[in-house]
């Protein structure tokens, strides 16, 4: 026996083209039409969509949740108040030079932007180095 002698069992059959017409070849078991139908298709989920339309922000910066004190220069101070008065959350809101926050009186920095001419008791309020340094009465 030699090669051109073999012969096939059986005869050589075609596989069945789908999706070319015939009784069940035009969809081929997908429906009609639509994305799902297409070869190759590719659905989004629905979270990407979410993110795309969320604008891009470069760099990421912290923005602290912690409450800032309001602010307060010498100058300011010198200003308002007399020989002797105590200056207090409570006296600087009432002589408007501090706002309430959310009902509550804010914390109280005072700033050295000026000089502090006369003798004042502070209460309840912080001060910068500066400030320190400029206003002697205060310890």
């Amino acid at each position: 026996m030699q090669l051109h002698h073999l012969q096939p069992k059986t005869k050589f059959r075609k596989g069945r083209r789908i999706g070319r017409g015939g009784k069940r070849g035009t969809t081929s078991g997908r429906g009609t039409k639509g994305q799902k139908a297409r070869a190759g298709h590719k659905i989004r989920p629905a979270l990407r969509d979410i993110l795309k339309k969320i604008p891009k922000r470069r760099g990421f910066k912290f923005k602290s949740f912690r409450p800032k004190p309001s602010v307060i220069n010498l100058d300011a101070i010198n200003e308002h108040f007399s020989e002797g008065d105590s200056v207090t959350p409570e006296t600087l809101a009432a002589k408007g030079l501090i706002a309430k926050t959310k009902g509550r009186l804010p914390a109280v920095k005072i700033l050295g932007d000026g000089e502090l001419k006369k003798k004042l008791v502070f209460k309840d309020v912080e001060f910068s180095a500066s400030a320190r340094e400029k206003s002697n009465f205060v310890k």
